[in-house]
């Protein structure tokens, strides 16, 4: 085995569910899922150095109360792969149990980072089935990438061609358990999005995404009203395209028609409320973006 690298960091940017539509429900209980899936530009990030033992330290504004334990998904992707020893940091700017899957990425991006600096060579295609086995949102987040996501995670299929667009973020700092928000969803479940090849332009997008929803947002928002709150100033925005909830929550976004336009919109929301504005990411190199 070659020699570690003295110290890799790897990003782990946001997740954003555009639409979010459950299928069904296999008879172990895992629902089934079709979502459009794409990356914001903001994140957290993972390094990874070289030390005798496994251990984790966080930082970062979103840091606060999130355990270093066992328990963390990033030492559960560094067990996973069963490597030497290291030094694991974790800088947290995405609100923790946000349905922009904070976890999920960063455990993505541990596994990276712990691929490049233990030398394994395994890539994204040979870290696939450890990421399943860690959650449903990992494996997406190892690419990190535009993509329609189906199954239980486990089924990537490639996105439709996207136009240039502005994306905002808003959270009302409330965390919303996954499991619970599947307890609570009610209803037959959704056929699976036929989206287009393509689409020419930020506003007819929206438009087709507005026939499609996330089936998990009425029972976010029965769970936690605020959600419903920050949806409604998120639609009222000038500009907006779209608002919907993203994953499981709370964290909502809106669509416009260029960075810019999201970033003038941003200002109108409550400092209260986590938000950023921005553009997706291009690629998985660390950037300034990433400081949100």
């Amino acid at each position: 085995m070659a020699a570690p690298a003295p110290e890799v960091t790897e990003a782990a940017p946001a997740k954003v569910n555009l639409h979010l539509h459950v299928t069904g429900r296999r008879a172990d209980g895992y629902h089934l899922l079709d979502s459009l899936v794409v990356f914001a530009a903001v994140g957290d990030t993972v390094t990874a150095s070289p030390a005798p033992r496994l251990e984790l330290t966080i930082s970062g504004p979103e840091g606060d109360g999130l355990s270093a334990g066992e328990d963390n998904l990033v030492l559960r992707a560094a067990r996973a792969l069963a490597g030497d020893g290291a030094r694991l940091h974790l800088e947290k700017r995405l609100p923790v149990a946000s349905g922009i899957g904070g976890g999920s990425a960063d455990a993505a991006a541990a596994l990276r980072a712990l691929d490049r600096l233990w030398s394994l060579g395994l890539g994204p295609e040979g870290l696939r089935d450890i990421a399943a086995r860690l959650g449903a949102d990992v494996p997406v987040c190892l690419a990190s990438r535009p993509t329609v996501m189906r199954g239980i995670g486990d089924v990537a299929l490639p996105a439709p061609a996207l136009p240039d667009f502005g994306i905002l973020l808003a959270n009302p700092r409330l965390a919303l358990p996954t499991p619970a928000v599947f307890a609570a969803r009610e209803g037959a479940f959704t056929a699976p999005a036929s989206l287009p090849a393509s689409w020419p332009d930020a506003a007819a997008m929206a438009d087709d995404l507005r026939l499609l929803g996330n089936d998990l947002e009425p029972a976010a928002v029965r769970l936690c009203p605020p959600v419903g709150e920050v949806l409604s100033a998120l639609a009222r925005l000038p500009g907006a395209l779209l608002a919907r909830m993203s994953g499981s929550g709370a964290t909502c976004f809106s669509l416009f028609g260029s960075a810019a336009a999201a970033e003038r919109a941003m200002t109108a929301l409550p400092s209260t409320w986590w938000r950023w504005a921005g553009a997706l990411r291009d690629g998985l190199q660390v950037d300034p973006h990433l400081a949100g």
